[in-house]
């Protein structure tokens, strides 16, 4: 730990060395451009997860200081995101908003353990496929959990899916005035001119429309609203204020293990992608510490769980922000926004919020990445995308990752673990060419390439099966077999056996150290007789040279 503290500030030494006015402008500038672009997601990532808007802008505002000020690079910027939102939705449906608060607490505990053991490189072991999938998913999920907002409606049931099926009994009614600011949002943040996009973000004006139609509109609300903002930076449902449940606690940890590995995914993916877009390597131990101790922190003044956001991460990059003020800004400008705006936004329309979560679920699918996963001819690749993308959709983050990776790992065994086996004739220019003379006519060559085990014996009993019965002599070449088992072992010992009954030589070439283990360990080294053991196939064709009268036709070959 003390060799954290002493990187962390010898860190920042070097990146505050020659600051002043123009690089001070530059974050300034920067931070208020991220804070135009977290405000709106604060708002609807605050009410799409079970709490309310404040919880999401509380949880900006602390992140953007806590974990921004600790984080592992100058350019990262947390808060509340999507994929978060996604998993407290079901969980605030269980156990409540306190349910949510202390799920995120014990998931900051669970990052800094995670840190101390250094385990935040396990993340590089999830391939790019399941990663994609897993995002694809958070986003059908986001945007399931909108359907009520969106279209003024009601659902039951603790999950999307779950909500999606009730509308069968409950019927499906839409509130067109509700319908009418949600779409609204949606037209207007995808016809919104990209090269305004940097300056005003499309979401901020969106809901800036809506609010002023709203209010317009009638000064009584006619929709669903997001309701009174205090100005505090604690909320009612703070765990200072009502205390952690901790007889209850034990209910909690697996969702604070989903919320933790989220957070351990999402921020160092982030941190790695924005490294690259600014040219500043990721200290992911540190990441994950500042991460576990903002995660603590923001639940206990009523914030919901947070993690690094690659949208706003990016923004900042390319709004030309030079340190981590960057992200202390942004919630300095978020604070005064809650202060000053709290009246204002408390009218903005929850369909409209909803619309802008609609869009932002649609622009995280990874669009690129997913045309080259099913352009492609790697099927495993596409079956990957899909399975994660549909066990994230019906189960949790946590089963969705570990499903992804375990069919990973078994896809890459049966491929890596795949015996090829070729059977060919000798060919007589390339005896020659090593001075080697007779008739080969009746011997067989098979090549093994592949290990040898219990999944892949039966695939050499059955290429054999293509020799000729008038073969006099066969040459296994395993060169290219770096282990063999027991259970190969006991099945190449038959084959010889079968081989023997029929009178046909049997060598063996290029047999690997680690195989030749194996044959010495189970007897077979001495079985075929360790002169029968070659280097190479030419060795073995010298050992069986047959100085055989040769027939004329064979000559005329």
């Amino acid at each position: 730990m003390r060799l954290l503290i002493k990187k962390y500030f010898r860190d920042l030494k070097k990146e505050f060395a020659g600051y002043g006015a123009s690089k001070f402008t530059k974050d300034l500038m920067a931070g208020i451009t991220v804070a135009a672009v977290a405000l709106p997601l604060a708002l609807a990532f605050g009410v799409s997860s079970g709490a309310d808007a404040a919880a999401g802008l509380v949880t900006a505002i602390v992140a953007g200081i806590v974990i921004g000020g600790l984080g592992g690079a100058s350019y990262q910027i947390s808060g509340p995101t999507g994929a978060m939102a996604a998993i407290l939705m079901s969980l605030s449906v269980t156990h409540g908003i306190g349910g949510v608060l202390t799920a995120g607490l014990l998931s900051g505990v669970l990052l800094l353990l995670i840190a101390a053991l250094r385990a935040g490189k396990l993340v590089s072991y999830i391939p790019g496929p399941v990663i994609t999938g897993f995002t694809s998913g958070i986003a059908i999920i986001i945007a399931l959990g909108q359907i009520d907002n969106f279209f003024g409606t009601t659902s039951v049931g603790t999950s999307a899916i779950a909500k999606l099926i009730s509308y069968g009994r409950l019927g499906f009614t839409p509130h067109w005035p509700t319908v009418l600011f949600g779409a609204a949002v949606v037209v207007l943040m995808l016809i919104y001119p990209k090269k305004w996009q940097s300056k005003f973000p499309s979401s901020l004006a969106a809901l800036i429309v809506t609010l002023v139609a709203n209010l317009l509109m009638n000064s009584d609300p006619i929709v669903a609203e997001v309701g009174s903002i205090p100005r505090s930076l604690m909320t009612d449902s703070a765990l200072l204020k009502t205390g952690i449940d901790l007889a209850n606690v034990s209910a909690y940890i697996a969702p604070a293990i989903s919320i933790a590995a989220l957070g351990m995914v999402e921020s160092l993916l982030c941190g790695a992608s924005a490294g690259k877009m600014k040219g500043e390597k990721l200290d992911s131990q540190r990441e994950l510490v500042a991460q576990g101790i903002g995660n603590i922190v923001i639940p206990l003044l009523g914030g919901v769980p947070a993690t690094a956001a690659i949208a706003r991460t990016s923004v900042a990059v390319k709004s030309g922000g030079e340190t981590r003020l960057v992200s202390v800004i942004h919630s300095i400008t978020l604070i005064l926004s809650m202060f000053l705006l709290g009246p204002v936004m408390s009218r903005i329309p929850l369909s409209a919020l909803a619309g802008v979560l609609m869009v932002t679920a649609w622009r995280m699918n990874e669009w690129e990445a997913i045309r080259e996963i099913f352009k492609g001819k790697f099927r495993t690749e596409t079956a990957q995308f899909l399975i994660t993308m549909l066990a994230t959709v019906v189960f949790d983050l946590t089963t969705a990752i570990i499903i992804g990776v375990v069919f990973s790992m078994l896809m890459f065994i049966l491929k890596s673990c795949s015996l090829n086996v070729s059977i060919s004739s000798v060919d007589r220019k390339k005896t020659e060419e090593h001075g080697i003379v007779g008739s080969y006519k009746y011997t067989k060559i098979v090549y093994l390439s592949g290990p040898m085990f219990f999944g892949t014996q039966d695939r050499l009993t059955e290429a054999l099966g293509e020799i000729e019965e008038n073969t006099l002599d066969v040459i296994f070449s395993m060169r290219g077999v770096p282990s063999i088992d027991s259970s190969a072992m006991a099945e190449l010992s038959e084959i010889y056996d079968d081989f023997q009954t029929k009178g046909i030589r049997v060598l063996f070439s290029g047999v690997d150290a680690r195989v030749m283990q194996e044959f010495e360990r189970s007897g077979f080294a001495d079985k075929v007789g360790r002169e029968n053991i070659l280097w190479d196939a030419v060795a073995a064709m010298r050992v069986i040279e047959r100085d055989v009268f040769i027939p004329a036709q064979e000559n005329n070959e």
